[in-house]
């Protein structure tokens, strides 16, 4: 489980001395357990490392917001802080597919759909999702398929 071996980069990180990537393990640990949280009261997910991944993608996402911020704002000393942040996350999400195999799997959707035009948006989205939604970033994804579908 991903979660397993979140816990174990942790350990590691900690024997080996290395503070900078123990402080990111324990952020992503406060960040799936304050998910563990929120779900207590919802429906629990089915697939556990769905979730984590989930959790992982959305603070990858977030620390590319901040770089931006803080380039933007003459900040590079903190834009290498988040850049390093992200390092250490994406070493525990799978695999991100490239452009060209995200562009067929958009082509193979869209001819097993036979979606033809921007109405088919969504129902392609949704079954991108749901097959490839932990090797995408759905943001990229999304323009794709605008393009795919134009």
């Amino acid at each position: 489980m991903l979660r397993d071996s979140i816990k174990a980069a942790q350990i590691a990180a900690m024997k080996a001395g290395d503070k900078p990537r123990l402080a990111t393990v324990r952020l992503i640990l406060a960040k799936i357990k304050d998910r563990d949280i929120e779900l207590r009261t919802g429906e629990q997910p089915a697939d556990d490392d769905a979730m984590v991944i989930e959790v992982l993608q959305k603070m990858v996402k977030q620390r590319r917001e901040s770089i931006k911020l803080f380039e933007e704002g003459g900040r590079p000393e903190r834009a290498a802080e988040e850049a390093a942040e992200v390092v250490v996350i994406e070493d525990f999400l799978p695999a991100q597919m490239n452009e060209a195999e995200t562009m067929a799997a958009i082509e193979a959707i869209k001819a097993e759909t036979s979606a033809s035009g921007m109405k088919d948006m969504g129902k392609v989205m949704g079954l991108l999702k749901e097959r490839h939604g932990s090797q995408l970033d759905m943001g990229k994804a999304s323009g794709w398929v605008k393009a795919a579908l134009a």
